[in-house]
């Protein structure tokens, strides 16, 4: 079952599939777009995210950027999916409203997997039903009708999110600082490396991130900017054919010998080391 709502004047597209694996290339638009992943059935599904095998138990929903490589050659359940463009619904331009860049999406931390309570069950199967309903009818308000709903999706997950991967003793103005240094991360992390720059931008302090941090989780701010650099090193050499000094430009390094160490001192290995290993692994 697939569903697309797609507005050739704009560009913009908002696609539904019981099964994304089948149809992730079937939409008009497959590029840059952001999706949710929901598991519907009763069992675990899983799949690959930048190399790596994420796994979904049921009633669980991630969101994917079109920052992240995402497979599911190994995916042997269906997994049901929500794809959609900035041009149907831009998650920045619209972030006062939903408050989920960095919690949801284009964040640096861990992959937001987020679990439907049970007593919840019944709301989200609502709006499953909705949607549904809403591919169906084809009228002149029913791209206005979608992006309702989606905003409603988006807000749902969101509240859920910070229930479940944010710690209670934060404050909302509190997560709200760290949510948009994630998303500042995500935006700057090749030009901008210090925590005092992301700071000037929040108008905080360094030592205000800090104190946040050193409560939301174990990692610094430093340390994320850090790894948020190295996972993309980690991306260009897995999904491109790049070479070292091409991605150490890119990355803003201005001397691939210093790439190199900055790699090495992240992963514990050199960056024909990790190339070599994804080789062998292939």
């Amino acid at each position: 079952m697939k569903f697309e709502y797609h507005d050739a004047k704009i560009g913009a597209l908002l696609g539904f599939t019981d099964n994304i694996k089948k149809d992730q290339n079937a939409f008009t638009i497959t590029k840059e777009t952001i999706k949710f992943l929901w598991n519907r059935q009763d069992l675990p599904v899983s799949f690959s995210l930048d190399g790596q095998e994420i796994v979904l138990h049921p009633r669980q929903l991630v969101t994917l950027t079109y920052l992240q490589h995402v497979s599911f050659v190994h995916t042997e359940l269906p997994i049901a999916a929500f794809v959609f463009n900035r041009e149907f619904y831009c998650i920045n331009d619209h972030d006062s409203e939903v408050s989920c860049n960095g919690i949801l999406f284009f964040g640096t931390q861990d992959i937001p997997i987020v679990t439907i309570p049970e007593a919840q069950r019944q709301r989200f199967s609502l709006l499953y039903e909705i949607f549904m309903e809403e591919f169906m009818t084809s009228d002149k308000i029913q791209g206005d009708m979608l992006q309702m709903l989606l905003k409603r999706l988006i807000i749902m997950c969101t509240r859920l999110a910070k229930e479940q991967l944010i710690v209670k003793e934060l404050n909302n103005d509190q997560i709200d600082i760290i949510r948009k240094f994630n998303f500042l991360v995500d935006v700057h992390y090749k030009t901008k490396r210090k925590v005092g720059d992301y700071a000037d931008m929040l108008f905080k302090s360094p030592k205000t991130l800090s104190n946040l941090f050193a409560i939301y989780n174990q990692k610094t701010p430093q340390q994320i900017i850090l790894e948020r650099l190295a996972l993309e090193a980690k991306r260009l050499i897995h999904f491109t054919d790049k070479q070292n000094q091409e991605i150490a430009y890119e990355l803003g390094f201005n001397d691939p010998a210093h790439f190199s160490r900055f790699f090495r001192k992240m992963t514990q290995t050199t960056p024909s080391e990790y190339r070599e290993s994804l080789n062998f692994s292939a």
